[in-house]
């Protein structure tokens, strides 16, 4: 077993050290303790901005546990750690030890060039959004917001110590299916890497040659600053949280995505 995985301890984030697990070669799983599934509003918030917030992350707590089932671990050793523990000296020296083939973060926080420096040939993040359109945080919203749902999907690129920088690995998209809500549409995403990633991961320990794509604009990057709960009310009040239907009604635009792919 030569691979470590650094995630984030939402179901979606267990879904994937799963799918990884499954090959056989996870050697180690290092936790970031992120965020609670279900915040608490800001308490300046107008009555009815309350509501939708609190409607939205109830919804993505409902369908995350419908898509990836209960939030359940891998049986490998474990480490769990804070955000200010992410790039301490215990998870360099796991990473020095236990990642000979393959280090993957997935849903963690920026990992620092020391700690990079010890991992292997094959060091990869996978990231909620397809990149270079949707670099950065919260990019399973914005796609929808933008009103281009088509465009949700996930990549897998080299690991850097910029934020969604390196050269693209694999991407793929979220099926399209009538009825569809946000949330079901970004968990779709996450499956469809989910099925893939086995692949990659074996791929990776027989030390295949990899094509890989780098980026040929800037794109765009999305803060989480930029998030607001006013920007709920398109979703939920203007679209009724059916902004899937409205594409393939023909009511929005016809872009494509332009993805990037090891294998077919």
């Amino acid at each position: 077993m030569s691979v470590v995985f650094i995630c984030g301890s939402h179901p979606r984030h267990a879904y994937i050290a799963r799918q990884i697990a499954s090959t056989g070669h996870l050697s180690y799983l290092i936790i970031e303790q992120r965020e609670a599934h279900l915040p608490t509003p800001d308490s300046s918030l107008s009555k009815d901005l309350k509501d939708l917030f609190n409607h939205h992350f109830s919804e993505r707590e409902r369908i995350e546990n419908v898509f990836f089932g209960k939030l359940e671990w891998p049986d490998v050793p474990i480490l769990s750690v804070s955000k200010d523990e992410l790039n301490s000296s215990n998870v360099i020296d796991i990473i020095s030890r236990y990642a000979k083939s393959l280090l993957l973060s997935y849903g963690c926080h920026k990992l620092d060039n020391v700690l990079l420096d010890e991992g292997p040939k094959h060091r990869w993040n996978c990231h909620g959004g397809l990149s270079p359109w949707y670099k950065g945080a919260i990019t399973h919203f914005w796609p929808s917001y933008m009103l281009e749902p088509q465009m949700t999907g996930m990549t897998v690129h080299e690991l850097t110590a910029d934020l969604d920088a390196g050269a693209v690995v694999h991407q793929c998209v979220s099926p399209l299916v009538r009825g569809d809500t946000l949330h079901m549409l970004a968990a779709r995403a996450v499956l469809e890497i989910g099925k893939d990633l086995p692949r990659l991961v074996n791929m990776a320990i027989n030390n295949h040659d990899f094509k890989k794509k780098s980026h040929d604009s800037s794109g765009m990057l999305w803060r989480s600053g930029q998030w607001q709960p006013h920007h709920l009310d398109l979703i939920y009040c203007q679209f009724k949280d059916r902004i899937v239907d409205a594409f393939l009604d023909g009511k929005l635009g016809n872009k494509a995505p332009k993805i990037f792919r090891q294998f077919t």
